[in-house]
């Protein structure tokens, strides 16, 4: 824990104990353009008011998952990556867990026809481990070598002041172009600010046509939790009451507009609509797993 809720990449690993899963590409189209959801792992996270739900109690948090159908001591995670094909560019948006913590990126993305050569930009979100991991190959040596890896400037800063993050830094260096929210950082896709997780947090809007889907990176995380009760804090949020502002909001806007999002750690795929219950949000998954 570093301050205000801030940790180290390698804490949000370890706190919510990932679990080995097979790769997995599922193919859907996002109007014209072809995009493919990227399967890296799950997590199981505990159900002990250390990270998840705080402000909630225990037993509050056991009521909700049962009445989902899930075991009451255990919140259900998956880690999750975006992959679009727009024009001459090859996008992913994060890059999961890395080798070391046995992500399967690599092998999802040989599902879908792709290798890490191919990648023209990787997208990030922000720099928590399970989102910049696989930035690295085991060796140490950049994973996307001809990427350019995208970031806004301000989780680019945060990125530098992070100890932990300092090999993956000196790694991706060469690589790195900044940006300020608002950016349109390849075609049709636009960086999103979405405030409080880390200090510089972005989803991105990806459009073509009239059809459209938003990354919301970590600004949920728990299709079950964080839908019913989004005033809960979440313990590796940087900004907590920025954070739940920030999730309240974008929770009532995607059920009022029926706007397709992918969520990095809602169950995989990861794609679907947020819909409104009572005076809380429901998942709607509309992509079903399974091979391109």
């Amino acid at each position: 824990m570093l301050a205000a809720g801030i940790v180290t990449a390698a804490g949000v690993a370890a706190a919510t104990g990932p679990i080995a899963v097979p790769p997995a590409a599922t193919k859907f189209n996002i109007g014209k353009l072809t995009a493919f959801a990227l399967h890296d792992a799950d997590f199981a996270a505990a159900n002990d008011g250390s990270v998840f739900a705080i402000g909630g109690t225990t037993d509050e948090v056991a009521k909700i998952l049962k009445a989902a159908g899930v075991p009451p001591d255990v919140i259900p995670l998956s880690v999750n990556v975006l992959l679009v094909k727009v024009k001459d560019h090859v996008v992913l948006i994060d890059t999961g867990l890395g080798p070391k913590a046995h992500g399967v990126l690599m092998l999802s993305l040989k599902k879908a026809g792709t290798s890490a050569g191919d990648i023209t930009d990787v997208l990030i979100t922000h720099v928590h481990g399970d989102h910049v991991g696989g930035l690295a190959a085991a060796d140490g040596t950049p994973a996307f070598p001809k990427a350019k890896v995208r970031m806004s400037s301000a989780e680019w800063v945060f990125m530098q002041s992070q100890s932990d993050l300092a090999p993956l830094v000196k790694t991706i260096s060469a690589q790195v172009q900044t940006f300020e929210p608002g950016t349109v950082v390849a075609p049709g896709i636009t960086a999103v600010a979405i405030k409080g997780h880390t200090p510089g947090h972005m989803g991105y809007e990806i459009v073509d046509g009239e059809d459209r889907i938003l990354d919301i990176g970590d600004s949920a995380h728990s299709s079950i939790v964080s839908l019913v009760r989004p005033d809960w804090a979440m313990g590796f949020d940087a900004d907590r009451a920025v954070a739940k502002a920030s999730r309240e909001k974008l929770l009532s806007d995607l059920s009022k507009s029926h706007e397709k999002i992918f969520s990095p750690h809602f169950p995989y795929p990861g794609v679907g609509t947020v819909e409104s219950e009572g005076i809380h949000y429901r998942w709607q998954p509309t992509l079903k797993s399974g091979k391109p």
